[in-house]
């Protein structure tokens, strides 16, 4: 495993925070792990889940004191990805700002590239 020099992948102060706060609350766990998953009606979609550990082939990115980890098949979709958490309303979540994105469907759920 190598940490990269390089940000290809980073977290906004907003999402920073809140990640820190929901690692805390859970008591254990590494940092999150970034994906994408086949689905929706443009292709892919976003996933984002606790890690508790990553693999070797696994890419891993340090940001703001947050550990990113994406294994190589979502890098792919991810690079140059930017995670911010915005609440809008009673609404809040991860918002993606991903510069590879050609199209999204008209709900939103899902990309490609």
């Amino acid at each position: 495993m190598e940490y990269s020099l390089i940000l290809m992948i980073s977290v906004t102060e907003k999402a920073a925070e809140h990640i820190k706060s929901q690692l805390q609350q859970r008591g254990k766990g590494v940092g999150i792990r970034l994906g994408v998953k086949t689905t929706g009606c443009s292709g892919l979609a976003y996933v984002i889940e606790f890690a508790d550990e990553h693999n070797d082939d696994d890419n891993v990115f340090l940001d703001k004191g947050i550990k990113l980890i994406i294994n190589p098949k979502s890098y792919v979709y991810l690079k140059g990805t930017e995670v911010d958490f915005a609440k809008e309303g009673i609404n809040e979540g991860f918002k993606f700002n991903n510069p590879n994105v050609k199209d999204t469907c008209g709900c939103g759920e899902s990309f490609n590239v």
